[in-house]
């Protein structure tokens, strides 16, 4: 059969990757997950479904076959490991609804990713772009205060896009934030961003929602309807060319440099993984660059035999 986009696949794996497709629902997974998973999947499928292999007959060894297929295209190391691990999480869903007896990518190893952290703004650069953002116009005043609260917060683009009016509570200071997986976290929000956001939903958000029928978005486009992804970047790049700012700058790092200026500020891994939102603090250590020489600074200072 044939898939919506002219991949031919067969029943089987149309089957599979349906089944699939089901439990990313269930378990909350985001939009841009669920597309790529699906976009990975559905390469695999086509594979297997060109050489007659259903989702039964894969073993490891077709599974090596298909990891050199994919190196030997010219994909980078990171985007063979994201689709090997799109086709170990299919077998881990189809074993536990037995729709095959055994996962065959469970011994596959995944290649070592190349480490590829966003770039990090020193704390003068931050002042610098936030300080020269304008908020004399509607989408000025916008910017200002979505840039504010992003590196405030350390949002994620789409934790940004998916803010609501009343995620703010201005009387506790804090914002509420739904993260990956649906998971709400509290965290607390600062003066200059709180300050930037009561401008802007004094006069610049009404101007933008004016005669409009009433969008719930927190920030809302000339239009009047709640912004993409692709609008926040490209907004931010504008602000960055303007302030004369080093290219390489996304608001994934404003989030990476609130991380990284909490840690040299103080703050404990602990707290900000809850911060951030990770699953876990192992994330949060290579996240923020824990590096060497802190971590031994860190030590003598703190342990009472050093």
């Amino acid at each position: 059969m044939t898939n919506e986009v002219g991949e031919t696949i067969s029943d089987g794996w149309q089957r599979g990757l349906e089944l699939f497709a089901r439990e990313l629902d269930a378990r909350g997974a985001s939009g841009n997950t669920k597309r790529a998973y699906g976009s990975d999947l559905r390469q695999f499928a086509r594979w297997a479904t060109e050489r007659g292999l259903e989702p039964g007959d894969v073993a490891y060894r077709q599974l090596r076959g298909y990891a050199a297929v994919v190196s030997e295209g010219g994909a980078a190391k990171s985007t063979l490991a994201r689709k090997l691990a799109a086709v170990r999480s299919l077998y881990d869903h189809l074993v536990a609804i037995d729709r095959v007896p055994q996962n065959p990518a469970e011994l596959l190893p995944s290649p070592r990713r190349e480490s590829r952290l966003p770039r990090t703004l020193g704390r003068e650069e931050v002042v610098t772009l936030l300080d020269r953002i304008p908020a004399a116009e509607p989408l000025d005043a916008r910017d200002k205060a979505m840039f504010e609260l992003t590196y405030s917060c350390g949002l994620r683009c789409e934790e940004i896009v998916n803010l609501d009016t009343d995620s703010v509570d201005f009387d506790s200071e804090v914002l509420r934030v739904v993260g990956k997986g649906e998971k709400t976290r509290i965290v607390p929000v600062g003066e200059p961003a709180q300050r930037a956001l009561e401008r802007y939903l004094a006069k610049a958000r009404p101007a933008l929602a004016s005669g409009r029928q009433e969008d719930p978005a927190l920030f809302l486009s000339r239009r009047g309807r709640r912004l993409s992804p692709s609008d926040v970047r490209r907004r931010l790049g504008r602000w960055v060319r303007e302030t004369a700012i080093a290219g390489g700058v996304s608001p994934h790092s404003l989030r990476h440099s609130f991380a990284t200026h909490l840690l040299e500020g103080g703050a404990d891994l602990r707290s900000i993984q809850e911060l951030l939102g990770h699953a876990s603090v192992s994330t949060t250590q290579i996240y923020t660059r824990v590096d060497p020489t802190r971590l031994r600074s860190q030590y003598r200072r703190a342990h009472p035999r050093a």
